[in-house]
């Protein structure tokens, strides 16, 4: 077994950046070192339905959606529209399990980085959802490779029980 890979912690990973109006995501490889982009999903109807296509097709393992918070580690209403979508999905790609991380500064990183590369206007918001996906997938990697588990909070399905 490769050393730098914690026992479990294998298989491809999904990270997820959602907007109020698109949503990145990213994928990793199996091994779990590195994040690339996968596409832009429009958020609305259908969205969930995509996403867990991309987790069939991609086989994944494990989802990471980024959770927005405040520089001082608080949650305003962005946050809690996060974290029913990460429910929603949670339920819709069951048992696959979703983790929210923190997001903080992953737009303004993924922003920076697509400039670096000289990409402007239109071409650099196309792909800057993809991007923070990429930066929020690529630290809950890091964080499983140094913690030797998984990244941020778990987030149960909705219990669709009666």
């Amino acid at each position: 077994m490769d050393q730098s890979q914690p026992a479990g912690l294998s298989g491809v990973r999904l990270g997820i950046d959602p907007g109020d109006v698109r949503i990145g995501v990213a994928s990793s490889d199996p091994s779990g070192i590195l994040a690339t982009p996968v596409e832009t999903v429009q958020r609305g109807v259908g969205d969930l339905h995509r996403i867990a296509a991309l987790v069939e097709e991609l086989g994944a393992v494990r989802i990471y959606v980024g959770l927005p918070r405040s520089m001082s580690g608080g949650e305003g209403p962005a946050a809690g529209k996060v974290r029913a979508f990460a429910r929603d999905l949670s339920t819709r790609v069951q048992p696959v399990p979703v983790r929210l991380c923190d997001e903080r500064l992953s737009t303004v990183t993924a922003e920076g980085q697509l400039r670096a590369q000289g990409r402007k206007g239109k071409k650099r918001r196309a792909v800057v959802d993809q991007a923070a996906a990429v930066v929020i997938l690529q630290g809950a990697l890091e964080r499983e490779r140094q913690t030797g588990a998984y990244a941020g909070e778990s987030v149960p399905p909705e219990d669709t029980s009666d």
